[in-house]
């Protein structure tokens, strides 16, 4: 199962609309693990997350950044390498 970090912080609406398209891929694409990472709790994450956010990290390393939409997100996941 693919594994996805979604850095997030408290009362983000647009973080919010991110974990919805994950969790709508989790149910019509394929199974995900989903962890939720809060950035103000770190000062290096805020530092390089605090103004781009939502972002979701695959266990490859590679960043998909907001905005992004469903099929972005099926193409970001999606992809091996």
């Amino acid at each position: 199962m693919k594994q996805v970090d979604l850095y997030t912080t408290l009362g983000c609406h647009l973080c919010e609309e991110a974990r919805a398209l994950l969790d709508q891929y989790a149910r019509e694409s394929a199974p995900i693990g989903i962890c939720e990472v809060e950035i103000s709790e770190s000062e290096s994450l805020l530092s390089r997350y605090g103004v781009r956010i939502p972002v979701i990290r695959d266990n490859l390393g590679r960043e998909l950044g907001w905005p992004f939409d469903y099929a972005a997100l099926e193409a970001f996941l999606g992809e091996d390498t």
